[in-house]
C-alpha cells in the first residue's frame, strides 16, 4: 500500500511545477476568450445601435446627452466608419442595409473645408473596403444588388480632394473644400503624417478605377517629404508646402509623423512597389538608432539628433505592431511591455506621459479611446501566440467596459487619473478599437472571419479598414492595367528571426541590428517587360478568376514550403500577417518554435518599464516646452 502513495507522491513533486507553469501561462482559456469575443461583440452594438438611434446621420456620437453631431464633413461619417466591422462580424443584414443607404444618400458635392487626411482614412478607406468587400463572392459577403456605387463616391470624393496636391512641392494642403478646392487662405504648413498618409487609399482606387492620377499624386507627396529628410535620414512634424522648410524640426515616431513611417510598409506589402520598402528601411533604421531608448521612443531634433522631449504619447503605440509586420519581434515585446505599464497604472494610455517624470504630462491627460496598444497586442500575439498579450487585451477591455461605458455608447475620458468622462464617441472607435480587440480574443478562440479564414490576405489602413490583396490590387512586381502583363504565379516568403532576447524580455542592452529582409521570388516568375508610363485597360486573357484571385496561387504546393507542422509551430507564418522581404536576394533561416516566448519565461507585461533613458538631464523639460 505504501509504494503506490510513494509513486503518487514523487509523481505529484516531479510534475507538480510542469502543472503548475501550464496553468499560470495558459491566463485566458479559449473558453473564456470566445465569452470575451462575444463582450466586444456586444460592445460594437452597444456604441453602433446608440450612434444610428441617436446621431444618425450625422457624423458621431455624443454617447453621454445621446445625441449627435458633425466633426468632419456632415456624411454619417461613423457609419461609413465602421461599415467593414460589420462585415467582420458577419452582419449581413446590416451591412448590406448600410451600403444600400450609403449608395441612394451620400454626395460629396457640399459646401464643406474637411481634411484631407481624415477624409482619406476615415470616408475614402472606409468606402473602399466595404466596396471590396460587398462586390467580391470571396468574401462571404457580397450583396448580390450592389452595383458599384460606393467605388462611384469614393472617386468622387477623391477627385474633389486633387486640387489640394497643387502645390510646388507635391504634398498636399492639409485642408480642402469639397466644392470649392482650396481656399486662398489655407495654411501652408501641414503634418508628414498628413502628407504621407494617403499611399494606400489613393492607390487602390488607382487600380479599381484604371485612373494613374489618384496613386501618382500620393507617391509625389511621399517622395516629396522623403527627398526633405535630414542628413541622417530623420523627418520632422510639419513642413511648409510650398517651400518644403521643416516649420518643426522634431522628429519622433508619434503625434504628426506615426503613420508617414507605417504607410512606407504597408504601401510596399500591398503594391509591391520596392521604392517603399527602400525609404522604408532607410527610415526605420535611423528610427531606431536616433529615436529608440530601450524600450521607449523619444523625439528629437531631425538634423542633430539632440534630445527635444523625453515622452510617449499614445500615438506611439501602433509602433510595436508595425515592428511585427517588418519582423523585428524584439524590440516590439519589449516597447510594448513598456508601454502597456502605462495603461495599467492609470487603466487607460494618456495622450502624453513624461518619461523623465514618470507621470502623466499636464495638459496631456485624455484618453480619446485610441486603438493603437490594441493594435499592437493583436499583432504581437498573431505572431507569437503567447497569453500574455490576452491577459493584456482582457485588462484594456475591462478598462472601456468599468470606464468609458456609457448612457449610449463609449466615452472619451477626459483625465485618466480621476476618469472623469467627456461626451464624444470617435468614428475610429468602431472601425478600430472594437475591431482589433474582436480580432484579439477571435484569434483564440478558433477564428472564423474573412480575414483569417478568406481567400486574401489583408492590409490593415491606419484606420483599420480591410485592404485585401487581391491580384487586381497586388501583383507582385507588376500589375496587368499598369505594367501590362498579369503574374502567374509568386510567392512572397516570410523570413524572420526571433533572437533569444524575445525569450528573455528583460535583456536589453540596447544594441540594435536591422531584421532580415528576404525577397524571394517564385521559380516560374515572369519578368515584367520594360514599359514607360501607365497603360489603362485590362490587358488580353485576364480572366474573372485572375483577377480576383482563384486562379491567382498555385494549386501544386511548393516542395521548398515548410511542413504542416513547421507552419503550426511559426505563428509567422499566419494566413494574414504579411512580413517584409529583402531584395538582396539573401535568405535568411526561417524561424522555429524554439524561438518563440509562448509565456514559459518572465512576462515582460508584469517587468517594471525602464525608467532611464540615454540621453541628457531632462527635468522641467516641460517647464521649457
Amino acid at each position: 500500500m505504501e509504494a503506490p502513495k510513494t509513486m503518487l507522491l514523487i509523481f505529484l513533486l516531479l510534475f507538480s511545477d510542469i502543472f503548475v507553469s501550464k496553468s499560470l501561462s495558459e491566463g485566458v482559456t479559449p473558453e473564456e476568450a470566445k465569452e470575451l469575443r462575444d463582450e466586444v461583440r456586444e460592445m460594437f452594438y452597444h456604441a453602433f445601435n446608440g450612434y444610428m438611434e441617436h446621431a444618425f446621420p450625422r457624423d458621431e456620437l455624443k454617447p453621454l446627452s445621446c445625441e449627435g453631431e458633425d466633426t468632419l464633413g456632415g456624411y454619417a461619417l461613423t457609419l461609413i466608419d465602421a461599415l467593414d466591422t460589420l462585415a467582420l462580424l458577419g452582419d449581413r443584414e446590416r451591412f448590406a442595409s448600410s451600403v444600400e443607404w450609403i449608395g441612394k444618400n451620400l454626395r460629396f458635392e457640399i459646401n464643406k473645408t474637411v481634411s484631407v487626411f481624415e477624409t482619406t482614412i476615415r470616408v475614402l478607406g472606409g468606402l473602399l473596403s466595404a466596396h471590396l468587400i460587398a462586390s467580391d463572392y470571396n468574401t462571404g459577403m457580397r450583396i448580390p444588388s450592389y452595383n458599384g456605387e460606393l467605388l462611384n463616391l469614393a472617386e468622387d470624393l477623391a477627385r474633389r480632394m486633387l486640387p489640394a496636391f497643387d502645390t510646388p512641392t507635391g504634398i498636399p494642403f492639409g485642408s480642402v473644400n469639397l466644392l470649392h478646392g482650396v481656399d486662398e487662405n489655407e495654411s501652408k504648413i501641414t503634418s508628414t503624417a498628413g502628407g504621407g498618409t494617403l499611399t494606400l487609399e489613393f492607390g487602390v482606387l488607382s487600380r479599381l478605377t484604371n485612373d494613374s492620377i489618384f496613386e501618382q499624386v500620393t507617391k509625389n507627396a511621399v517622395q516629396g517629404i522623403w527627398a526633405r529628410r535630414s542628413k541622417i535620414n530623420l523627418v520632422g512634424a510639419h513642413i511648409d508646402v510650398f517651400t518644403g522648410e521643416w516649420t518643426q524640426k522634431d522628429a519622433g515616431i508619434g503625434t504628426s509623423i506615426d503613420s508617414f513611417y507605417e504607410y512606407l510598409l504597408k504601401a510596399y506589402l500591398l503594391f509591391g512597389d520596392e521604392e517603399y520598402l527602400f525609404i522604408f528601411q532607410e527610415a526605420y533604421k535611423a528610427a531606431m538608432r536616433y529615436l529608440f531608448n530601450d524600450p521607449w521612443y523619444v523625439e528629437v531634433n531631425m538634423n542633430s539628433a539632440g534630445l527635444v522631449w523625453p515622452l510617449f504619447n499614445s500615438l506611439q503605440a501602433f509602433w510595436p505592431g508595425l515592428q511585427v509586420l517588418a519582423g523585428d519581434i524584439d524590440p516590439a515585446i519589449r516597447t510594448h511591455a513598456a508601454f502597456f505599464s502605462v495603461w495599467k497604472k492609470y487603466g487607460f494610455t494618456p495622450e502624453g506621459f513624461n518619461l523623465a517624470t514618470f507621470n502623466v504630462q499636464r495638459g496631456q491627460k485624455s484618453y480619446p479611446l485610441r486603438p493603437e496598444l490594441i493594435e499592437s497586442t493583436y499583432w504581437l500575439y498573431k505572431a507569437t501566440r503567447n497569453p500574455r498579450y490576452l491577459d493584456a487585451g482582457r485588462d484594456m477591455l475591462a478598462s472601456l467596459q468599468y470606464g468609458a461605458r456609457c448612457t449610449c455608447g463609449y466615452c472619451h475620458i477626459s483625465d485618466v487619473e480621476s476618469h472623469v468622462q467627456e461626451d464624444h464617441m470617435e468614428s475610429f472607435f468602431l472601425a478600430e478599437t472594437v475591431k482589433y480587440l474582436w480580432l484579439l480574443f477571435d484569434l483564440a478562440a478558433g477564428p472564423d472571419n474573412l480575414i483569417e479564414t478568406g481567400p486574401y490576405k489583408y492590409i490593415f489602413s491606419t484606420e483599420g479598414h480591410l485592404l485585401p490583396a487581391t491580384p487586381q490590387i497586388s501583383l507582385v512586381r507588376e500589375h496587368c492595367s499598369y505594367l501590362g502583363a498579369y503574374c502567374n504565379s509568386s510567392d512572397l516568403r516570410v523570413e524572420t528571426r526571433v533572437s533569444d532576447s524575445a525569450n528573455d524580455p528583460g535583456d536589453t542592452n540596447g544594441s540594435y541590428s536591422m531584421p532580415a529582409f528576404v525577397y524571394m521570388p517564385h521559380s516560374n516568375f515572369r519578368a515584367s517587360t520594360s514599359v514607360s508610363g501607365l497603360i489603362k485597360g485590362f490587358c488580353p486573357g485576364l480572366t474573372h478568376g485572375q483577377r480576383f484571385g482563384i486562379s491567382y496561387v498555385d494549386s501544386e504546393p511548393d516542395p521548398q514550403e515548410e511542413s504542416s507542422t513547421e507552419r503550426e509551430t511559426s505563428e509567422f507564418q499566419s494566413h494574414s500577417v504579411i512580413l517584409i522581404s529583402n531584395p538582396s536576394g539573401e535568405p535568411s533561416p526561417s524561424p522555429s518554435s524554439d524561438h518563440i516566448d509562448h509565456g514559459n519565461n518572465k512576462d515582460p507585461v508584469d517587468q517594471e518599464p525602464e525608467t532611464s533613458l540615454k540621453s541628457k538631464d531632462t527635468t522641467d523639460l516641460d517647464e521649457q516646452r
